[in-house]
């Protein structure tokens, strides 16, 4: 479910009967991408990789690339699993039983209402609480200067440094940051902050898009890098809500926001590191 929506992925974990194992599924669901993610990394696998060869082998490039990153988040997800279970979350892990039931008819109806009140409803319910105020704060930080610099290149010059060790840029760790309300503003934030408008910037035309992301110094380490971060990274801000009204605890969804992000600014460090090693070599 995890695919689909993290919250609801992390909703889903409730039928799990081990409290130990139901926290571990918790805490790594977010390893997996959401279908908000997916339209961000198909986008930047078609203009930087597919670009590489073109035609028909550019777009098998981009798509073996895509499952690439999925098949990492499913790696992630295994690891740290193994890694919680191991360390903080220690236990014996529980029996599995499955009996068949007796064949009953379904009850479409009852079926339907479950899945809207319990999962859909629930979902976009907190999703809209926070999407709101959010985007107050996005418009404010475009609109408010200070000594002639708005508020969000202030931001994107403070992550800067930390933003080169991983071989991105200042404004990609902003605009990752100020879309925690929803993975899918991450790409009109960037877009705005290159273009130096006011408000979201939506543009359809991925040839378009992959201009003004050369322009501002995109390189095919950066598409990769950010392919990875867009991966590994904390969880959107309604999948962590949910995670503390399922655990009852703000801990678990700190470590839920921790443990994806240090996994990514790890990863990024070492391709840069790699990557600038070979070069030199060359």
């Amino acid at each position: 479910m995890g695919f689909g929506c993290n919250a609801a992925g992390v909703v889903g974990c409730r039928i799990i009967d081990s409290p130990r194992e139901k926290l571990i599924a918790i805490l790594t669901n977010s390893f997996v991408p959401c279908n908000g993610r997916f339209p961000f990394l198909i986008t930047i696998s078609s203009i930087f990789i597919a670009g590489l060869c073109g035609g028909f082998t550019g777009s098998l490039l981009s798509t073996f690339t895509v499952l690439f990153i999925i098949l990492l988040g499913v790696f992630f997800t295994l690891f740290i699993s193994k890694v919680l279970s191991k360390t903080i979350l220690k236990g014996l892990p529980s029996s599995f039983v499955l009996e068949l039931p007796p064949y009953r008819k379904p009850q479409l109806g009852s079926i339907l209402i479950r899945s809207i009140l319990d999962r859909t409803l629930f979902v976009l319910g907190r999703a809209i609480a926070v999407a709101a105020p959010s985007g107050i704060v996005i418009w404010v930080l475009a609109n408010l200067t200070i000594g002639g610099c708005n508020l969000l290149d202030l931001i994107a010059n403070f992550f800067t440094p930390l933003a080169h060790l991983m071989g991105l840029d200042g404004y990609i760790l902003t605009a990752f940051i100020l879309g925690i309300p929803a993975n899918e503003i991450v790409l009109p934030i960037l877009l705005m902050s290159y273009l130096k408008t006011n408000s979201l910037v939506r543009i359809e035309d991925t040839f378009y898009i992959g201009q003004i992301l050369v322009q501002n110094g995109w390189t095919l380490l950066t598409a990769i890098n950010v392919m990875i971060f867009a991966l590994l990274h904390f969880p959107c801000s309604t999948t962590l809500i949910t995670i503390k009204k399922e655990t009852g605890s703000i801990k678990w969804s700190i470590l839920s926001f921790i443990l994806p992000t240090i996994c990514g600014i790890i990863l990024c460090m070492c391709t840069t590191a790699i990557w600038n090693f070979v070069h030199f070599l060359c």
